[in-house]
């Protein structure tokens, strides 16, 4: 078990970020043992043999620091975000500005034998992290990239209905609820952690809390005091690689087969465009039946950056359970 002793501060200083290089090196992780992620199993089908392919699998520096099952991944790995627009090319920065101490500190805590690349980081940071970066720049091209759009909107909606958490329930109420393995009571943060255990005192930073798409089913933290990071499995990510059903028929009856449909796809947050993509409709025609979604109470619409999220209402998940009853 792990605990961090929050100071007043600390409570203050909770905050989000969304992180780029978190999802590419938990996603490569899915990728070392796709049997213990069945939910990202879709996903898997269609990007391993391409990763493969590139050249980015066994004898890679990604394959040598990122393992399969519960080990340790070198913290550099996911440096701290600050932003809720990620940028790859910006975090990547952040990366190739590790100190060259803390990279060979960080790789002497790996628990499995090194190969060529990942000795060669160790012997010349200087040279392997740029090398790092190319391939962490070709995975995700290869791998996230298309994916992005759609895995940030859920991401970012999370973020919206965590904050609300926030303003309705209080540090408890948001932490208590972030996954069973962590529990908040008397200023303390509690997470039922493999890895590593003990009693961390924070020293006034506060929390940085990354919900992700891949770290699914587990939460993974990064525990330096000044700075620490807890990752954990964003609501509704299985949406993202399903197909959507067709619209319950009594359903589409009443409200017309093309609402039916959009209502069936916001299983998670989409935009318009994301919403014409999937459909196959104009981002117009997908316009104008939203608005009258929106006026009958069957859909709610927030902005999250400079884009415009649908979500379904309550009221419109009990008309599909009661079409497809």
């Amino acid at each position: 078990m792990l605990t961090l002793e929050f100071t007043a501060g600390d409570v203050a200083r909770i905050r989000f970020a969304l992180s780029c290089l978190w999802e590419a090196a938990s996603s490569y992780h899915v990728l070392q043992a796709p049997e213990r992620h069945v939910i990202q199993r879709p996903w898997v089908d269609r990007v391993q043999a391409r990763v493969e392919a590139a050249g980015l699998g066994r004898g890679s520096l990604l394959s040598a620091l990122i393992p399969p099952g519960t080990r340790y991944m070198p913290d550099f790995l996911t440096p701290p975000s600050d932003s809720l627009a990620p940028s790859l090319a910006d975090e990547l920065q952040i990366l190739l500005a590790t100190p060259h101490e803390v990279v060979r500190t960080e790789l002497d805590l790996v628990d499995w034998p090194r190969n060529a690349a990942a000795q060669a980081l160790y012997d010349d940071p200087a040279s392997g992290l740029p090398r790092l970066a190319a391939e962490l720049t070709a995975y995700w091209d290869i791998a996230l990239a298309e994916h992005w759009p759609r895995m940030k909107a859920l991401l970012e909606a999370e973020v919206f209905y965590r904050a609300r958490l926030l303003v309705e329930e209080g540090a408890a109420g948001l932490l208590n609820g972030l996954h069973e393995a962590v529990g908040w009571q008397d200023d303390t943060l509690s997470v039922a952690h493999k890895l590593c255990g003990g009693e961390l005192p924070l020293t006034g930073n506060g929390l940085l809390i990354v919900p992700a798409v891949f770290v699914w089913p587990a939460v993974r933290t990064v525990t330096p005091s000044e700075n620490p990071q807890l990752a954990y499995p964003a609501r509704g990510i299985a949406t993202l690689w399903e197909s959507a059903a067709p619209a319950p028929a009594a359903l589409a009856a009443v409200i017309g087969r093309s609402r039916a449909q959009l209502l069936v796809e916001l299983a998670a947050p989409l935009s318009t465009t994301d919403l014409a993509r999937r459909t196959g409709m104009s981002a117009g025609g997908v316009s104008q039946h939203l608005s009258a979604l929106r006026a009958a109470g069957l859909i709610t619409a927030h902005r999250a950056g400079h884009a415009v999220l649908n979500m379904r209402t309550p009221a419109a998940d009990t008309l599909l359970a009661a079409g497809v009853a």
